[in-house]
């Protein structure tokens, strides 16, 4: 078996099925590779199946004829929900379905799909082995899920060369970012963004606010007029103890964003620091310079897209150790705000 072929060449292939599910991060990050099948099939039809909370990433977007979700992470509804994806995409008559999940859970449900009678005849993923008729020769780890991603669509003959996340961001949005620029007297290459937070299972990922209120102490001295927080639910107790003791030239926005008002937000930024975090890939659609700071995570595998994204990680015995609990948490307290402001003045020569 060749697990190759020139899909886009096909014609039978008309009804085109793509499936990513999480993380947000992840999520963003398959947004470039979306953007590679859309080129490819320009005239074909291309479902998108996500899960409801990444479903409005995708309001009208274009590059999707359909967008459709289903909680298939909600334990209390595993055999319902399972069996409403089947009847959804049993229903659709796909010719290819583009698996960038690849999971035990997105190989067994196309695997139940083959037992159902309606197999799709083509089948993308990553690894040679079923349910997948189309993949890559395994590649060697730790590897970006960009480029396992691009590995296996260049085994279909897709070519995958979108640099960075391409999201298509509604006026509606955008005038939410512009009206909230204006209020706060936001004023373009004049103010850094900071994203100190991530999702609460990781707190290890957290720089932590003391060191970001050290920062943005320090930025301002450097002749930034505003120092803007910007992060979701989980985070707005982070950003509250970072806005402590700062004066009015920082400005938390944290908890006031809708996740597609982010982007607009950071494109007039001089910069962006962040920590690993789902919002770091949402500010990587934008190119503005952006410092991702990494502890027990591999940059490697998790730095947002993009040319202009620079990671920043204490070199130690124990780092990627991907724990969730940590009696020292050296990893953060080696990289330091001094440290931090070098790195930055590093990559934005000439900005400050």
């Amino acid at each position: 078996m060749s697990y190759c072929a020139d899909l886009p060449a096909n014609p039978a292939i008309r009804r085109i099925l793509v499936l990513k599910w999480s993380a947000m991060g992840d999520v963003i990050i398959a947004t470039a590779l979306f953007e590679d099948i859309a080129q490819a099939f320009s005239d074909r039809e291309i479902h998108l199946n996500t899960l409801p909370a990444w479903q409005e990433l995708f309001t009208g977007d274009s590059r999707f004829q359909q967008v459709f979700a289903v909680d298939l992470r909600d334990r209390r509804r595993t055999l319902t929900n399972v069996i409403e994806w089947l009847r959804q995409v049993r229903a659709q008559r796909y010719d290819l379905v583009i698996d960038l999940q690849c999971n035990d859970r997105s190989r067994l449900l196309l695997g139940l799909l083959g037992l159902s009678g309606r197999p799709i005849p083509f089948r993308l993923g990553n690894r040679r082995q079923f349910p997948y008729n189309i993949a890559p020769a395994e590649l060697p780890g730790p590897a970006h899920s960009i480029t396992r991603g691009r590995a296996a669509l260049r085994a279909g003959a897709i070519p995958a060369m979108t640099p960075r996340p391409v999201l298509h961001v509604s006026d509606h949005h955008r005038t939410r970012a512009q009206d909230l620029l204006e209020r706060h007297g936001l004023v373009a290459g004049r103010y850094a963004i900071l994203l100190p937070g991530c999702n609460a299972s990781g707190h290890l990922k957290r720089w932590g606010a003391d060191r970001y209120r050290a920062l943005a102490h320090q930025l301002h001295r450097q002749g930034l007029d505003h120092i803007v927080l910007v992060g979701g639910p989980d985070e707005v107790e982070e950003c509250q103890r970072i806005a402590q003791a700062c004066g009015p030239w920082l400005v938390n926005l944290c908890g006031q964003t809708a996740i597609l008002d982010i982007p607009p937000l950071c494109e007039p930024a001089r910069f962006i620091v962040a920590n690993d975090t789902g919002t770091a890939h949402l500010a990587a659609a934008t190119t503005v310079p952006m410092l991702v700071l990494c502890g027990p995570t591999d940059p490697r595998r998790v730095k947002p897209l993009g040319d202009n994204v620079t990671t920043l990680q204490a070199d130690l015995p124990c780092i990627n150790c991907y724990r969730k609990d940590c009696s020292h948490h050296t990893c953060m307290a080696m990289l330091t705000p001094s440290r931090v402001w070098r790195q930055l003045r590093g990559i934005n020569a000439g900005l400050m």
